[in-house]
C-alpha cells in the first residue's frame, strides 16, 4: 500500500516575489480597491484604516521590516526546499485553489481531480504581465518559466482519489484533458507553479493537482466539507495498491489581502493541535478573498489526519504592505513523525 510520508503548507502569494521597496505597487491599488472584505464585512480603504488605526498598523509597514519579513520568508521557502529534497518522494499531491486560470465562469467545480498523464505549466507572456495590475508581474515571473514546462502526473493515484470519492457519495469534478484557451492548453495554475517552481526547483515529480474553488460564489465548500474531502483523500492514498511514497502539499493562503492575525494564529493552532471544534466551526464567511486559500491548508489537514504526522509551524509572517493593513500574512509548516 502507498504511504503518505511528508506534508507540508507554503504562501504563495505575491509579495514573496516581489522586492520589500516594491511592495507600496500593490498598496497603490488596495486604495483604489472600494470592496476589501474583513470579518465578514466590506470596507473600501479609508474605512479600513480608520477601522484599524489603533493597531498601529504603520510600525510594521516601514522598509525596514518588510525586508526583514522578505527574508524570513525565503528562508523558510528554503528549508521546505531542502526538507522535500531528503524526504524524495515518489510522488506529490499538491492542494491549490484555482482562479480562473484553468476552469471559467460557464464551469466552476467546487473540489476537481486532475487524472490526466502530464500537465503544462504556461512560459511567462510579457503581453500578459503588462496587462496586470501594477506589481503582479513579479509574482508571475515567480510561478511561469521562460518556456512551456511539462510536469509529468500520477493518474493512477487520481484514479484512486476518483473512485474513493465516488463510493464515499463526493460529487467532484474529474478532468482528464487541460483546458484549451486561444494560444493552446491554458496552463497549470499559480498555485501549482509556485510550489514547483521555487519549492521543487522544478524537478519534474509527478504530480497528483487536486484544485479546490475557494474564491468564487455560490459553490465554496465549508471549513468542515473541505477536512471531510481531505480525509477521503488520505483514506484513497492509503487504499493506493502501490508501493510509492506520497508527500502532500497545501498551497496559499493565510489571511490577505487584508491580514488578520487574530484568524490566521486561530486557525493555524487548531490544526497543530487537531482541534476540529474551532476549525471546522469558523464561519464561512472569514473566508474571503485571498484568506479563501487557507482552505487548502484544511483540506491538506485532513489528508494528513489518518497518519500519526505532528504539524510543526516553522514560521508565520504577517508582511504589511499598507497602514490599513493590507498585505500578505505568509505561513510555513510541515506535517511529520517527529
Amino acid at each position: 500500500m502507498a504511504d503518505i510520508v511528508f506534508g507540508f503548507g507554503s504562501a504563495h502569494g505575491p509579495l514573496l516575489s516581489t522586492p520589500p521597496d516594491k511592495w507600496d505597487l500593490r498598496a497603490e491599488a488596495d486604495k483604489k480597491n472600494p470592496a476589501h472584505p474583513f470579518r465578514g464585512e466590506i470596507y473600501n480603504f479609508e474605512e479600513l484604516y480608520k477601522l484599524r488605526e489603533d493597531e498601529n498598523l504603520a510600525e510594521q509597514n516601514v522598509l525596514e521590516i518588510r525586508k526583514e519579513r522578505h527574508s524570513r520568508c525565503q528562508k523558510q521557502i528554503k528549508v521546505l526546499s531542502e526538507k522535500i529534497n531528503d524526504v524524495d518522494p515518489d510522488v506529490i499531491l499538491i492542494v491549490g485553489d484555482d482562479q480562473r486560470e484553468w476552469f471559467k465562469e460557464d464551469v466552476q467545480p467546487t473540489f476537481a481531480v486532475y487524472y490526466g498523464d502530464q500537465v503544462v505549466n504556461s512560459a511567462y507572456s510579457e503581453k500578459k504581465a503588462n496587462s496586470m495590475a501594477p506589481g503582479l508581474a513579479y509574482s508571475m515571473r515567480a510561478t511561469h518559466p521562460d518556456k512551456d514546462q511539462i510536469y509529468p502526473c500520477e493518474p493512477e493515484l487520481a484514479l484512486k482519489i476518483i473512485e474513493q470519492a465516488i463510493e464515499e457519495e463526493f460529487d467532484i469534478a474529474a478532468s482528464k484533458t487541460e483546458p484549451m484557451g486561444d494560444e493552446g492548453p491554458r496552463g497549470i495554475g499559480h498555485a501549482f507553479g509556485y510550489i514547483y517552481r521555487q519549492i521543487l526547483n522544478d524537478k519534474p515529480r509527478p504530480l497528483v493537482p487536486i484544485l479546490i474553488n475557494t474564491f468564487f460564489p455560490p459553490n465554496q465548500a465549508t471549513p468542515k466539507r473541505c477536512y471531510e474531502f481531505g480525509q477521503m483523500i488520505g483514506r484513497a492514498i492509503q487504499a493506493w495498491d502501490s508501493d510509492k511514497r506520497v508527500a502532500v502539499a497545501a498551497s496559499g493562503g493565510v489571511s490577505h489581502f487584508v491580514i488578520d492575525e487574530d484568524f490566521d494564529r486561530r486557525i493555524l493552532e487548531a490544526m497543530a493541535s487537531r482541534d476540529l471544534e474551532t476549525l471546522l466551526s469558523e464561519p464561512n464567511w472569514m473566508f474571503r478573498s485571498g484568506t479563501s486559500e487557507t482552505k487548502n491548508w484544511i483540506v491538506t489537514a485532513g489528508i494528513i489526519s489518518i497518519t500519526d504526522f505532528k504539524m510543526n509551524l516553522l514560521d508565520y509572517v504577517p508582511c504589511y504592505r499598507s497602514d490599513a493593513g493590507t498585505g500578505n500574512a505568509m505561513a510555513f509548516a510541515t506535517w511529520t513523525r517527529d
